[in-house]
């Protein structure tokens, strides 16, 4: 049965809250979720309150993340946890002995990363015994960190990247009912100097994790209401699939959000109800979580605009049409009899020897893979993506329900940029 549940973004003091949790608010945030239908939750601890320093891992601080579970689960609500919070919400929250006078690479320096690998541990020994864990993500999008549009980046190569996911995902022994993941945001599939690769993605872990946000470029050159807008996530979810080595590997669409920046606040339910609907069309998705659970306060500043409003629930916790909207769907496709058809035509993703992709540009809002898919999808397809390499794999295809493969002219160009910034973009380019 397919899950859906809410990113938990604290009421009150957001994810500040975390300095000295709040667990009554915890209680009412869990309470109104559980209102809503939802059954998970994913829970984002601060890095630096968790880990102040290297060699200290604050067991009050571990006791604090179990408490929240526990919570979770008076309420019906399941819970995964990320460990290396890292960015949110355009603030980077990195801990001291990292940054400044103590600067080092959380992806290459031994120290740093031995530390990381001792918090996941550490996490996975807090709460492993708790009935309503389902796993651990190693942190919120952190190959951000090694992005060149990171105003300080920590630069490493893919093959650092793969030593680095390697040592995070074998620290410790992980309870066969849990999971440990990692998630990373969508440079990983659009952009060709991006040290994270796709395989990084839908290789490591036991299954595949997408964030999905049109403010990328999607909503800029097409609108956040056409179809390439609310197909974005359902093609990133067929994107992961083509580079995954299992044909029944899950995907996690573990982000997704309505941003005002590119919405009418009135579209937003609708632009919700179409991008779940499409997302769940497809055989390999486990779960939808929302980001996010609850509208910031606006008595915090500096935020970006749209931060603000991303919120199943206001700020008070009182559910708002697009959270009625999501109660509504989750519920209509938790009915469903029968898992989704696997889809027949597979657009071909031009790959090397080592499975990275000839073009990550092309594969990217307005890139000839991107806009091939999406014409079929128009045509009233239900196109797959598949390697280049596992098209040449009767048995490959086979096993996905593929018959047909089709290739993509290019392009040779993107409207896709990690900065979420209007003015970058030209106007959209269809109704």
């Amino acid at each position: 049965m397919l899950r859906f549940g809410a990113n938990h973004t604290p009421s009150g003091d957001w994810f500040y809250d975390w300095m000295r949790p709040d667990h009554e608010r915890r209680r009412r945030d869990f309470a109104a979720l559980a209102e809503l239908g939802l059954d998970h939750v994913r829970i984002l601890p601060l890095w630096p309150v968790l880990q102040p320093n290297r060699t200290l891992i604050r067991q009050d601080a571990l006791q604090d993340v179990r408490t929240a579970v526990e919570i979770a689960a008076e309420f019906g609500l399941d819970a995964s946890v990320d460990v290396l919070q890292g960015h949110l919400s355009g603030f980077d929250f990195v801990p001291s002995w990292l940054t400044s006078w103590h600067a080092g690479n959380m992806f290459t320096d031994a120290e740093l990363v031995e530390a990381q690998a001792d918090l996941v541990g550490a996490l996975d020994g807090a709460l492993g015994d708790l009935p309503g864990f389902l796993g651990l993500t190693i942190g919120n999008e952190v190959n951000q960190f090694s992005a060149t549009a990171h105003p300080t980046p920590m630069s490493a190569t893919p093959a650092q990247v793969t030593t680095w996911l390697e040592t995070l995902h074998g620290s410790g022994q992980v309870d066969p009912r849990q999971f440990r993941l990692n998630a990373e945001y969508d440079a990983v599939w659009y952009d060709d100097d991006h040290a994270f690769l796709p395989t990084h993605s839908a290789r490591f872990g036991e299954m595949s994790v997408i964030h999905s946000w049109v403010f990328n470029g999607t909503a800029q050159g097409y609108g956040a209401m056409s179809a390439e807008g609310t197909r974005h996530a359902e093609y990133l979810i067929e994107l992961s699939r083509a580079f995954a080595v299992e044909s029944d590997r899950p995907v996690w669409l573990q982000e997704v959000g309505a941003p005002l920046n590119h919405l009418d606040v009135a579209d937003a339910p609708d632009f919700l109800e179409r991008t779940v609907r499409n997302a769940a069309d497809s055989d390999s998705l486990w779960g939808v979580t929302w980001w996010c659970s609850h509208d910031i306060s606006r008595h915090l500043g500096d935020f970006p605009d749209l931060e603000y409003s991303l919120g199943l629930l206001d700020a008070e916790g009182r559910a708002k049409p697009i959270g009625e909207r999501f109660a509504e769907v989750a519920a209509d496709l938790r009915t469903r009899s029968a898992p989704p058809a696997p889809r027949s035509v597979g657009v071909v993703v031009p790959v090397l020897d080592d499975d990275v992709p000839v073009s990550r540009r092309e594969l990217s809002p307005g890139g000839g893979v991107f806009e091939r898919w999406m014409s079929l999808a128009a045509e009233g397809h239900r196109p797959a993506l598949v390697t280049s390499a596992d098209a040449q794999r009767p048995e490959t295809l086979a096993a996905r329900g593929i018959t047909e493969v089709v290739h993509a002219e290019t392009t040779g160009r993107s409207f896709y940029s990690a900065v979420n910034d209007p003015e970058m973009f030209p106007p959209a380019i269809h109704a």
